[in-house]
């Protein structure tokens, strides 16, 4: 960028001690890189910035559909008695099956986002447990700002 060699350096240096003096040189010297760690951390936000902006355009990829593990019933009867471990063969295993719960609001948001969806949406999959908001009704949901999903399109039988 700029082609400066020792030289000119010290010359510079030589300058400017004659111009601001000893006792005000480190001082110029701490601004100097303050104002050049603002600037490079200012450049840093704007690029991040723009990048942010430029990959809101790109179509994100379909979310991947909710497989909803078999309910206890179907576990039940789908596993015959004879393999079921026993107290005499200490060997044998059997996996525990998890059971998803229905949450008890059916329609949920994400923290930040303006969309909300109804709970079995592919959508809240997506959404972090933490980041999840929960609401019992489709009017709630826009009480608070939100808009409906139009993958899942949420709406309440007689509203």
């Amino acid at each position: 960028m700029f082609d400066i060699g020792l030289q000119e350096m010290l010359v510079i240096g030589v300058i400017a001690l004659v111009v601001f003096g000893p006792e005000k040189l480190p001082e110029l010297g701490r601004r100097l890189g303050r104002a050049m760690r603002e600037f490079r951390r200012a450049s840093d936000e704007f690029r991040t910035t723009v990048e942010t902006n430029l990959k809101l355009n790109e179509l994100d990829s379909p979310p991947e559909p909710v497989v909803e593990p078999p309910s206890a019933a179907a576990v039940e009867a789908a596993t015959p008695t004879a393999a079921l471990p026993s107290e005499t063969d200490p060997y044998a295993t059997t996996a525990p099956v998890a059971i998803a719960e229905a949450p008890a609001e059916p329609f949920c948001a994400q923290r930040g986002s303006r969309l909300f969806h109804k709970a079995d949406c592919q959508w809240v999959a997506r959404i972090p447990d933490a980041d999840r908001s929960w609401f019992k009704s489709v009017a709630e949901a826009r009480d608070q700002g939100f808009v409906t999903c139009p993958v899942c399109e949420p709406w309440e039988p007689g509203g």
